[in-house]
């Protein structure tokens, strides 16, 4: 897998598209209001307001030039069929070598990495270990405690 490419399900795709258009629509009007009025204080050297209505635009634009470089580069995941290979869009239900507990983890470009909501990333340390196993492999990979293994329960 390209690792300059942003995989993003068309959900997370739009909500990007929806952010960069509010940030170069809306808000960087707002902005603009802001340094305005800051402008009309006097003195910049000591205005408060004015650096921080710049410190605020050049957030601003950071952020606007990331979610066009990701919606440049982002390649929609496809809703695939059931399979039995971990891959970008899988749900993988793993478990830790001695115990019984599963965990259940949906597999995600970096960009929609959640673990609240269960998504992990496919260029995490766990999620490239389980890409391209299948149901019954067994996997290791390092984390700071040491070397894990877990089995692949299942993938959906």
């Amino acid at each position: 897998m390209n690792t300059d490419t942003e995989y993003l399900t068309q959900e997370k795709y739009d909500e990007l598209k929806e952010e960069l258009n509010f940030l170069t629509t809306v808000r960087r009007k707002e902005i603009a209001e802001s340094l305005e009025y800051a402008r009309s204080l006097g003195d910049l050297s000591e205005n408060a307001e004015y650096a921080e209505a710049r410190d605020l635009q050049a957030a601003t634009e950071e952020r606007i030039r990331r979610l066009q470089g990701i919606l440049a580069s982002a390649q929609i995941l496809k809703v695939k069929k059931k399979g039995d290979i971990v891959t970008l869009g899988s749900t993988v239900t793993i478990c830790k070598q001695g115990e019984t507990e599963t965990h259940e983890y949906h597999i995600v470009g970096s960009e929609e990495t959640n673990m609240l909501e269960r998504k992990l990333s496919h260029l995490s340390p766990l999620g490239e270990a389980m890409m391209g196993k299948k149901k019954g492999d067994e996997f290791t990979f390092e984390t700071p405690s040491g070397r894990q293994k877990y089995k692949i329960v299942s993938v959906s």
